[in-house]
């Protein structure tokens, strides 16, 4: 199951003990915030999290696999999310002691 707002409004609730209605305030807050940074094209980095970066894809030639048909997609944006080494050791179950990043 994904972890969905709601699940961290509550935690964020049950943790801080804040009242329901702050907590969520807090989390939609932060989130907007993100989204504002990521919309103007900058990078946003949470320490011991990861980095989320904005790509710029070029316009280029593709084709539609139903079809085969060749068509032209245009340039746009992406996000890309890297994680954090302390993450990447977190989520293979390593203790953060020594050991390398690959």
């Amino acid at each position: 199951m994904a972890l969905t707002k709601e699940n961290i409004i509550q935690q964020v609730y049950e943790k801080t003990q804040l009242p329901k209605g702050r907590a969520r305030e807090l989390v939609e807050s932060t989130l907007e915030i993100m989204k504002s940074t990521m919309e103007q094209g900058e990078d946003l980095l949470v320490s011991g999290f990861g980095k989320f970066m904005v790509k710029h894809k070029a316009a280029r030639r593709g084709r539609n696999p139903q079809t085969r048909q060749d068509i032209q997609l245009r340039a746009r944006k992406v996000v890309v999310f890297k994680t954090s080494g302390v993450l990447r050791r977190r989520i293979n179950g390593q203790d953060g002691q020594g050991g390398q990043d690959t």
